[in-house]
């Protein structure tokens, strides 16, 4: 579960551009940028960010990415040819090295009685060319041995004593000594050292706190050094830790620039006592019952610590145990806290309510007992993991109390916060942040709903989350998903939109596996049954969009879908359409999610939960839907031998993740899914080629990829080819049959999409494509710009270049007269001079905003050299404007253009209806999603 913040995070064009990132203000490097200031009543959240996927190179690594497809070197050929046709050589355009090195249908090498060790190294020795590195220095980092005896081998590499911070090696060596995979993306050629620091680690602490919004440190708060990798090569940063809200950041070392952000906090949603299974008044695991804690605390205890968890109510939220906050045992040797009963609108026998939200401090009648509850559900979910066929292990990442590493569970957290009501920002949701191991994790548990409201306002039954156990074992699940799906040095890469998704996904179908596994919820043949955080929502189907157990072709009836992604069980290609707001986690989250029940319903629980683990653990970093197919299917072939490779394909080629199945990697919100098996060996294959020209001019256009977006996923033998000088192209070996999303785009040109039938006779497919002159892929450049720079949370002015119609430029609306603003403008300055045919401009509200802070009243202008400038056109867009390119009347100004600069004057407030001061977007904000500029080279 998770706050609608105002500011969520738009993964797919998440961006750092050095020069606009907001950095502290030290010896030697640039003033700190401001921070966004909120709408009333909303607190931006910064959003997750990495240097090595910015918008900024995002043309350059797609350029290079599509090289790397079309002409590979001669290593990457030669290990394709040698894995055959499910053989997997994903290659890394910023390092040039492979991703993942797999194959699905065996493993990379035979048995053997050698170390897993000296495996791994001997392969990295054998094809050294392909990875770029030198086995000898590489550094191992961890030999981290799963319940199936499996080695998971961690090398970290290192600048000097400076380890590279994300990039390096990992290898999985089955129990026989097979290879099974490497990955990892390991940086080539490292320098034999870098510059030296000018900021000292406190003083990126102190940026990392400032960057997170921070207002203090914490016992648990580090720095130390790292090697960064960026387009430009290895930068000196320090990595740090900094746990008030749950951060960890990599900040630059001589600037103070932020190079790396990512939130750890998942959001979401002896002695005896007396605790429920499920939740109060679930028709199974409902009822109070006396239990023994023997197994997971003192028989001595006084607080609720035991082997795994801390439990303490942290009504305050400072994250301590303050006194008065612990819960002490109601006697010697008993934490027996009887349910006190509270009535209300959404309170029934089946879902009893544990507090008035129309009363101040009546949460604290029963305080005591909502913390032996989570104290119970936290442990018994500890050990379901740490037990065979999950095997969530010490040596895994678990969390245990003897390790100091222990959930720090935060009951009731800022309960009071408000003269005995929770605020706002304190109910309707739990969260788990989830640092690296050795750091403990922290659970957050708030009450719902808020304070004096109907149930029309916030339907939510009246009670703690952490009264529910598929609430708490969702959060839990956080922390095993963070913990195993890792890059070499053991940080998160749940990331991206994917990622991030099939992180929400995990933790509901963990839950829910325990709690049907369990007979605590019912699920037959019949879909439709699964209603997750059914007690949250009094049985409503309302914090996820279907429940868990939707089949494809479901009725509507019980699996009503959305009327942006239909109804039924959810397919892959249904990824950013469930949500109206495009690509959110928890909605996307939801295809995983069915899939995996899917899953669970074909192999059995069992065999499912092992699978689902082992494949978490054998993932590439930042995963994408795609990739975790390929590894449950790895997986498949360490723990039973490969004996059900068709049962699973059959299940993901159904939720459409077939063969041919395309993502670009795990930040795509637009895959494309495909429903076929994959071929038979030795099926027929052709060819096709043609031309692809410049639209406006008729001349070739070079540097255009051709793909196939049904099969691009990683496998060997990817269909695509980039034009040459002459704009030819030519792509082999392709598998007969019709492909509906071929593609032709990159180098500014715009996106053209086509269905194209492969026959016996090689095709020809010609392509007539339109360039923008102002997209950053296409070497436009953003060279000034006004208002306050939103590029932390994704809609900065560089969005407004990017090609991407999910993410745009938002800024400050500074009001003046009406819904007149001081004007905000960027400057584009072109790769050539051109003679304009158009220019066109999709005005949407967008980061978060409503409708009237799209853009109204703009003025383009144009100039030959930076110094003179003529208004080309000047006017009012309104509600028919919106979600579309529009173009713009040109009145002036349209030969030999080398700049454009756009100009935002005004909002759409006055064309919803409204006026300011109010709560509409457009007092506050002024966007614009794109820019486009088309002509002809001058």
């Amino acid at each position: 579960m998770t706050t609608d913040l105002r500011r969520t995070l738009l993964a797919a064009t998440a961006v750092l551009a050095i020069g606009f990132v907001p950095a502290v203000t030290v010896a030697g490097s640039a003033t700190a940028a401001p921070h966004p200031t909120p709408a009333p009543g909303k607190t931006p959240v910064p959003a997750d960010y990495d240097a090595r996927h910015d918008p900024a190179t995002a043309g350059l690594l797609d350029a290079t990415a599509t090289l790397l497809a079309a002409k590979p070197p001669a290593a990457v050929s030669s290990m394709r040819a040698a894995l055959g046709l499910q053989g997997i050589v994903d290659m890394d355009a910023l390092t040039g090295t492979p991703r993942q090195v797999a194959k699905l249908d065996g493993f990379l090498t035979g048995p053997s009685r050698k170390p897993a060790v000296r495996i791994a190294r001997d392969y990295l020795t054998a094809h050294a060319d392909l990875f770029g590195v030198d086995p000898a220095t590489l550094k191992l980092g961890r030999d981290y041995v799963d319940i199936e005896g499996t080695h998971h081998l961690s090398f970290r590499q290192q600048v000097g004593d400076v380890p590279v911070f994300g990039n390096g090696i990992r290898a999985d060596v089955a129990r026989n000594g097979a290879l099974i995979q490497v990955t990892g993306s390991p940086v080539r050629q490292v320098p034999a050292g870098l510059a030296g620091a000018k900021l000292t680690g406190s003083q990126a602490l102190d940026t990392a706190r400032r960057d997170a919004r921070e207002t203090r440190s914490t016992p648990s708060d580090t720095a130390h050094l790292v090697a960064f990798p960026t387009s430009g090569g290895l930068r000196l940063g320090y990595q740090t830790l900094t746990m008030q809200s749950g951060y960890l950041h990599v900040v630059d070392a001589a600037s103070g620039r932020i190079l790396y952000r990512q939130s750890l906090t998942d959001h979401d949603t002896g002695p005896d006592a007396l605790v429920w299974d499920n939740y109060p008044g679930a028709p199974a695991g409902g009822k109070q019952r006396r239990v023994s804690l023997g197994s997971w605390i003192s028989p001595s205890a006084t607080t609720l610590t035991g082997n795994s968890s801390h439990v303490f109510s942290d009504v305050n939220d400072n994250d301590v145990a303050d006194a008065g906050e612990e819960v002490g045992p109601s006697s010697p040797g008993h934490f027996t806290y009887p349910f006190k009963e509270f009535t209300g609108p959404l309170c029934s026998a089946q879902f009893r309510c544990t507090w008035d939200p129309a009363v101040a401090y009546s949460w604290q009648a029963n305080r005591a007992m909502d913390g032996a509850q989570l104290l119970y559900f936290t442990s018994v979910f500890h050990d379901h993991l740490l037990a065979a066929p999950i095997g969530f292990t010490r040596a895994a990442g678990n969390f245990e109390t003897r390790d100091g590493d222990q959930v720090e569970v935060n009951d009731l957290d800022g309960a009071d916060t408000d003269n005995g009501f929770p605020d706002g920002a304190h109910v309707d949701n739990a969260n788990m942040a989830t640092p690296p191991d050795g750091t403990p994790p922290t659970m957050q548990m708030y009450l719902q709903p808020a304070a004096n409201t109907t149930p029309d306002e916030d339907p939510y039954v009246p009670s703690d989350t952490g009264n529910e156990a598929s609430s708490v074992y969702h959060e839990y699940t956080h922390g095993l998903s963070n913990r195993l799906v890792v890059d070499a040095a053991g940080v998160s890469t749940l990331n991206g939109p994917q990622s991030g998704a099939m992180g929400e996904a995990w933790s509901d179908w963990y839950a829910y596996d325990y709690l049907q596994k369990e007979g605590l919820e019912k699920d037959t043949a019949k879909p439709g049954e699964l209603v997750v955080f059914e007690y949250t929502t009094a049985g409503a189907n309302t914090i996820r969009t279907e429940p868990l157990d939707c089949t494809v072709g479901a009725p509507a009836t019980v699996c009503p879908g959305t009327a942006t992604a239909g109804t039924g069980g959810y397919t892959y290609g249904d990824f950013g359409k469930i949500s109206r707001r495009g690509a959110e986690v928890h909605a996307d989250g939801e295809i995983w999610a069915q899939t995996l029940w899917d899953l669970r319903t074909a192999l059995g629980y069992r065999l499912s939960e092992s699978l689902v683990t082992r494949a978490m653990e054998l993932s590439p970093a930042d995963p994408s839907y795609l990739d975790m197919r390929n590894a449950i299917l790895i997986a498949d072939r360490v723990v039973a031998g490969g004996k059900h490779q068709g049962s699973i394909w059959k299940v993901f080629a159904k939720r459409g993740m077939g063969f041919f199945a395309a993502t670009v990697d795990g930040s795509d919100t637009e895959p494309i899914e495909d429903f076929a098996l994959p071929p038979a060996a030795g099926s027929p294959k052709s060819s096709i080629a043609g031309v692809v020209t410049d639209r406006d001019t008729g001349l070739p256009a070079a540097g255009v990829a051709v793909t196939f977006g049904g099969h691009s996923s990683g496998f060997a033998g990817s269909y695509a080819a980039v034009t040459d000088a002459a704009g030819n192209y030519q792509i082999k070996n392709v598998f007969l049959g019709t492909y509906p999303k071929v593609a032709a785009s990159g180098n500014g040109y715009e996106r053209q999409v086509r269905t194209v039938t492969v026959t016996k006779q090689p095709g020809t497919v010609d392509w007539a494509v339109r360039r923008d002159w102002a997209a950053s892929q296409g070497g436009a450049q953003l060279v000034d710009f006004s208002g306050d720079d939103y590029t932390a949370y994704g809609c900065g002015p560089g969005q407004a270049i990017d090609m991407s119609p999910g993410s745009g430029w938002s800024t400050d609306a500074v009001l003046t007269e009406g819904t007149a603003i001081e004007p905000r403008f960027i400057t584009v300055q072109l790769p050539a001079a051109i003679d304009l045919t158009s220019v066109e401009i999709n005005p949407t509200g967008n980061c978060g905003d409503d409708a009237s802070a799209s853009t109204g009243d703009y003025r383009v202008e144009t100039s030959p050299d930076g110094t003179a400038w003529t208004v080309a056109a000047s006017g009012h867009f309104g509600p028919a404007d919106r979600d579309r390119a529009t173009a713009v009347p040109l009145s002036a100004g349209t030969t030999g253009v080398r700049l454009v600069r756009y100009t935002m004057l005004g909002t759409q407030v006055a064309d919803e209806g409204g006026s300011c001061p109010s709560d509409l977007s457009g007092c506050s904000y002024v966007d614009t999603v794109e820019v486009g500029v088309y002509g002809a080279g001058g």
